[in-house]
């Protein structure tokens, strides 16, 4: 709702109220517009300040709440705010922390705008595959340029107040309360003019190259968006200020928004939004939460291994503030890592726009370099990060059992390792958890949390806590080979080198992949992460090596098809761009650019005559269903053993982890947007011409729901609950 009151002489404040963060419901829109008519007929009313309750302006529109539809609700919120700025009397926004979305959108409807020194202000509607709908693309650039204004709307990024003011987006910025700060404009302007400060009566200004800045950045937003409509519309949308009077500008927002919202991706966008706040909740399937577990304060930690994702985990602690000691097994190593880290942190600075802090960086005590275990003796976290080596890990645990005090948390950055089994050589297993970072850790959002049998709700409410406080998203799953993001990789690698053998080619299965959404295809992937790094694993699996049973057919392990190419590569010291060569071809070791490799497709060739393997034409449709569904199908198979607590974690890990399309809702919403009947039909023939491939096979889960009626997917996580306790 929105409250209505006199403040000082002349001045009316309208206060918005709709806790916690002011969103604009329905409600609170009929009320805003019911008291700005108020204050506008009011004859004792000279002018009107527009804030928010509870030291909040507002965060936009309740996605969540619409009763009447995102697309007229839309509607409504701009008519409110062209009536604002069509008002004769000045309408002041006292933004208060935020002003987001609908709220900025508002906040621009006024004729003037004060903030507080901590405020921030946005329109990240493009996050959720839509634009600002509420006029922001048009009033925007006309406040403040075409480059300044497409730099906010496709990014959605938040802007602090103090650029804000440089922006000219607002008028002033004051330490304390706003709203005192904008009755006293209020009073000072009172009989100015109000024509220059309708946005709407602007005209967006033209540099003298306007048609080239909006042709290359039309080209930059095509590349950055990678298939997502949302960025383009958002282009389209500030273009069409340029271009058209404001009334035409208005509509075509309104024509591409709602073009948006009927595309599919603003479904998905705002489901993968909401997807991530379900998984954060910390519900495994058996019901049980660590909400109530008071997370352990983290004053000091230490990492273990300072290799690239030792120094990555190293820097995101150290970006959040954490002091660390950073331990290395030899000082050659210990060296090497300290330049590693050190350059990454100054290179944040500077992207930052930190160079004061980049001196702080060499006096801080955020770091400590070490060779002595000693050193952790007082830490409250040890992340262990060295390389997948069952027998160290365990070492370094036991150790670690002798050295540290006994509340310290004690992580294991593993990718697929049983967390049980490490922490069976520990005094404390309770203190036991998996932190699976990704590579690069202090880029990579997301922290897979494995809780093993014995871990207990404080120590996983502390590694959730540690997420947030790292800006990463935390995703607490069971124990198990692969966890949750691994094991659905596993079948999906697992097709692409079937299909390789039947007559594709990894620039074929790039390029598919890469249409879909994905931003690298298996075999790029898999050359910039080490074609090695699959192969330990695997000779640690007894899958392939030297100890293989006598008489192994080589293609096939315990009566399943096995796809030897990739181990015949690293035995070649194929192992990707570190090696300059692997699925493909680089100019240098280390190399970036993938290159055509005739030799590789010699090899295939012959690997295929060795094997009488009689290749055939594979259908880009085929090639998708068997990676895309063989995945989907282990995704229902872990929902069934309880691995996730829900598709959205699935969802979330799956986005944020491994490159699948935000803006197709993660590859369990994929499936019920595709169909779970269609989804099994797939499968079964696929499995049926293939056998030898177990993964092909439904998940018995995936035919349950399918003979349930396919229900939505928010209903799956409570059948498997139903399912289970029934066992």
């Amino acid at each position: 709702m929105a409250e209505y009151m006199r403040g000082a002489s002349e001045v009316a404040v309208i206060r918005m109220c709709n806790p916690p963060l002011n969103t604009i419901s329905d409600v609170t829109l009929r009320a805003l517009k019911q008291e700005v008519n108020r204050a506008n007929i009011d004859p004792t009313v000279k002018a009107v300040v527009i804030c928010g309750a509870n030291g909040k302006f507002s965060a936009g529109a309740d996605i969540r709440g619409f009763s009447v539809g995102i697309h007229k609700y839309t509607l409504n919120l701009e008519s409110v705010v062209a009536f604002i700025e069509k008002s004769e009397k000045p309408f002041v926004a006292a933004i208060e922390d935020l002003a987001f979305g609908g709220g900025l959108e508002l906040a621009l409807g006024c004729h003037y705008r004060i903030a507080n020194m901590k405020a921030q202000v946005s329109l990240p509607e493009v996050t959720i595959g839509l634009l600002p709908g509420a006029g922001g693309t048009q009033r925007l650039p006309r406040l403040i340029g075409v480059p300044a204004a497409l730099d906010m709307i496709i990014t959605g990024k938040h802007v602090p107040a103090t650029e804000a003011l440089k922006l000219e987006i607002l008028d002033e910025i004051v330490e304390e309360n706003p709203v005192e700060a904008a009755i006293k404009l209020a009073q000072r302007i009172l009989g100015q003019p109000l024509g220059p400060r309708r946005l709407s009566l602007k005209q967006t200004p033209k540099l003298p190259n306007m048609e080239a800045i909006l042709y290359e950045a039309l080209l930059k937003v095509k590349k950055q968006a990678a298939g997502c409509l949302a960025p383009e519309m958002c282009f389209r949308a500030v273009e069409a200020s340029v271009y058209l009077p404001f009334e035409e500008g208005i509509r075509k927002e309104k024509e591409l928004f709602l073009l948006l919202c009927t595309s599919g991706q603003a479904k998905a966008l705002q489901y993968a939004f909401f997807a991530q706040r379900i998984s954060e909740k910390w519900m495994l399937p058996n019901g049980a939460s660590w909400k109530t577990a008071p997370p352990q304060p983290i004053r000091k930690a230490a990492v273990i291994g300072l290799g690239t994702m030792g120094q990555g985990i190293v820097v995101s602690l150290v970006k959040a503030k954490i002091p660390v000691v950073a331990l290395e097994k030899d000082k050659k190593h210990l060296e090497i890592a300290k330049k590693a880290i050190k350059a990454s942190l100054e290179r944040n600075a500077l992207r930052m726009q930190l160079k004061d802090k980049i001196l702080d960086i060499h006096k801080s005590k955020l770091l400590h370099f070490t060779l002595d275990f000693g050193a952790l003796k007082d830490v409250d976290l040890v992340i262990e990060a060295v390389f997948e080596d069952m027998v160290l890990k365990k070492e370094i645990f036991y150790k670690l059992s002798e050295v540290c005090k006994p509340g310290t948390v004690w992580g294991t950055n593993t990718s697929c390792l049983d967390i049980d089994e490490i922490a069976s050589i520990t005094n404390r297993p309770q203190q036991v958890i998996g932190t699976h970072f990704f590579s690069p850790a202090h880029v990579m959002k997301l922290i897979e949390i494995i809780h093993g049998q014995h871990t207990s709700p404080t120590v996983i409410a502390t590694v959730m806590n540690l997420a947030k406080i790292m800006d990463k998203c935390g995703v607490v799953v069971e124990n198990c080979f692969g966890f949750v993001g691994n094991r659905l990789l596993f079948p999906y690698n697992e097709q692409t080198y079937f299909l390789l053998e039947e007559g594709s080619t990894p620039e074929e299965m790039d390029k598919i992949m890469e249409e879909f959404g994905f931003k690298l295809g298996p075999f790029k992937v898999a050359d910039l992460a080490g074609l090695d790094v699959g192969w330990k694993s695997r000779i640690g699996q007894g899958l392939t090596g030297a100890n293989l049973p006598l008489g192994t057919p080589p293609r096939q392990r315990d009566g399943r098809r096995y796809c030897p190419l990739p181990d015949i590569l690293c035995e070649k010291g194929r192992y990707g761009q570190k090696t300059g060569k692997g699925w493909y071809l680089y100019d240098k070791p280390g190399g970036k650019t993938a290159k055509f490799d005739p030799w590789l497709h010699d090899f295939l060739q012959n690997y295929r005559n060795a094997h009488n393997i009689t290749i055939r034409t594979i259908t880009q449709e085929e090639i998708l269903e068997r990676c895309l569904y063989s995945l989907i199908n282990e995704g229902f198979q872990i929902l069934s053993e309880g691995i996730a607590s829900c598709p959205e974690a699935i969802d979330t890990i799956y986005i944020n982890g491994y490159g699948w399309p935000r803006y197709k809702g993660g590859p369990m919403f994929y499936a019920s947007e595709i169909g779970l009947p269609k989804i099994l039909t797939k499968l079964q023939k696929y499995a049926e011409a293939n056998p030898d491939i177990p993964k092909l096979q439904p998940s018995p889960f995936l035919q349950k729901l399918v003979t349930l009626g396919s229900p939505p997917l928010k209903n799956w996580a409570s059948l498997v609950r139903s399912q289970q306790s029934k066992l």
